[in-house]
């Protein structure tokens, strides 16, 4: 017996350090884990014993000698989870589902702020995460030890919607010469500039998904935490820079398996590993990321279908809707804010509205609106310039001038970002495209006035100089797949920077060649170039 015991005790070690279960009812990973321990047990004792059983029945009493306990209590848990998962069937508990989301009605003109072109978040996850791989490539010292991670989360920090991304150990080699110091930075991506910002710390991130061993965020969590069940393990970054892990926990609220809904997050500091546990309504501001977008889908749609039960969602539907195949995010209030289109489970292309969600609080959002849903909008803004054979990203949802739009990057087939546009969602004939984002909403409020749906500010004019003289330095670089040129004149301490691809008389320009370049009025040592000729 003590054998059996040492090698289950070893086994479950083993099982429990490489599996990381959750002590938790809840959860099925923990069923399975005590199934194994009671097989290994059994098998231990029949093995180390040994018997040559005379007969079927001399062998059955020789099985539950050795064996009755573990098999009571494998019993036992097989009965509590059938009879756990029955009282969590949504045939039996569809209006519990329903209550998961507490949804309000909300005034779109009035909740969601109108922001200025130079305030639109232009960048996707998989074009932010180019422009990181692209900025890594260009830093000598990380990019031959770390790879940059292929996700990206949209979070706010101090104000400004970033994409934030660490970095991953190359490989096991790379990881035994580094794990001393540590990650020693990580990347924002600033979604309106497109400025990649390489976050170098005085000590490196101890604890992260590529380190090994103890120090693993999920092992460290779940040693720390061993009956929390964490749905996300996401990246956080402070106001003040320091770098966190935000571990989503949840519970579930009906019967043993069903009802999955947020109860808090566990922040770990990545440096120093250093945790603590807070409550949903406790979770300090500047997270941004404590409800899965996900999650959040899957309780819309239990909230759409099963308002009116069970039997209502499978015979008449009535009333029934779900959310439409995408999210995505909008910042609002210092809080990220996840919003996806509603439809009715018809599955046509138009909308009856859409929800917001407070990533952080979960506070939740109905908008009437019936239109185009994201789809529809993206096929329109394809249209616009089928001639280009342009693919539209997934659409951002912004308010101008009170109308609910969709704002979308139109990209080429090497996912380069070439044109931008803007689609009206209760009217989505009413598109309008542009080479720039001002190009793009001077286009769009001239649509909407066309149409007299609304009056929207033109966007202010630039001031615009003009400089005339002889080249004295070009520099060259590369943002967002487009190269830009830095261009100097003789007698000047500034730099005219000209996109290459829309005055490609940059490409070619020597020193003394005679310019004449208009750019915006401003300070500093850069200022924007708005064209260039080349005498």
């Amino acid at each position: 017996m003590l054998i059996s015991i040492l090698v289950t005790v070893v086994f479950g070690a083993v099982y429990f350090y490489l599996k990381l279960p959750a002590v938790n009812l809840h959860t099925a990973e923990f069923y399975t884990f005590v199934f194994a321990l009671c097989a290994v047990y059994c098998a231990c004792s029949l093995f180390v014993t040994g018997f040559k059983a005379v007969g079927v029945k001399e062998y059955a009493k020789h099985l539950i000698r050795k064996c009755t306990i573990p098999v009571v209590v494998a019993a036992a848990l097989a009965v509590i989870a059938v009879v756990g998962n029955l009282a969590g069937n949504v045939l039996f508990r569809a209006r519990d589902y329903a209550e998961l989301l507490k949804m309000e009605q909300g005034d779109f003109a009035a909740e969601v702020h109108e922001v200025s072109w130079d305030q639109i978040p232009m960048l996707d996850e998989n074009s932010a995460n180019t422009l990181a791989n692209k900025k890594m490539g260009e830093l000598s010292d990380l990019v031959s030890q770390f790879e940059v991670d292929d996700s990206s989360a949209q979070i706010n920090y101090r104000d400004i919607p970033v994409r934030a991304t660490y970095l991953n150990y190359g490989d096991i080699i790379k990881w035994w010469k580094n794990r001393g110091a540590g990650i020693p930075a990580y990347l924002l991506i600033d979604m309106v500039t497109q400025e990649v910002t390489v976050k170098r710390l005085e000590e490196g991130m101890k604890y992260s998904p590529s380190e090994l061993f103890n120090r693993n965020i999920y092992r460290h969590l779940r040693f720390r935490y061993p009956t929390k069940i964490f749905y996300d393990v996401n990246f956080e970054v402070d106001d003040d820079g320091i770098p966190y892990w935000c571990a989503t926990t949840v519970t579930k609220t009906i019967g043993l398996f069903g009802g999955t809904d947020v109860t808090g997050a566990v922040l770990v500091n990545a440096v120093t590993g250093e945790s603590a546990y807070y409550p949903i309504s406790e979770v300090p501001s500047w997270v941004d990321r404590v409800c899965s977008a996900r999650l959040i889908m899957e309780q819309y749609d239990y909230y759409g279908m099963y308002q009116s039960g069970f039997w209502n969602s499978i015979l008449g539907q009535s009333g029934c809707t779900k959310s439409t195949s995408g999210y995505n995010y909008i910042a609002m209030d210092d809080d990220v804010w996840v919003y996806t289109g509603v439809t009715s489970v018809g599955g046509d292309e138009s909308n009856l509205g859409f929800i917001l969600v407070n990533q952080r609080t979960k506070e939740a959002r109905y908008y009437v609106c019936a239109g185009a849903n994201e789809n529809a909008g993206m096929n329109s803004a394809q249209g616009a310039v089928q001639q280009y054979s342009y693919m539209a990203t997934f659409p951002i949802l912004l308010n101008i001038g009170g109308e609910p739009t969709y704002f979308m990057a139109l990209k080429d087939a090497s996912q380069l970002v070439k044109m931008y546009a803007m689609v009206n969602v209760s009217q989505y004939q009413i598109v309008a495209v542009g080479n720039t984002v001002e190009e793009c909403q001077e286009n769009y409020a001239q649509q909407l006035k066309k149409n007299g749906i609304a009056e929207v500010e033109a966007v202010e004019p630039v001031d615009q100089k003009e400089a005339r003289g002889r080249v004295a330095e070009i520099r060259s670089f590369v943002m967002n797949g487009d190269t830009w040129y830095l261009i100097r004149l003789k007698d000047e301490n500034v730099y005219y920077q000209i996109n290459g691809g829309e005055y490609p008389a940059a490409v070619i320009l020597n020193v003394e060649d005679l310019v004449t370049i208009s750019y915006e009025a401003g300070d500093g040592e850069i200022l924007n170039g708005l064209s260039l000729e080349r005498k």
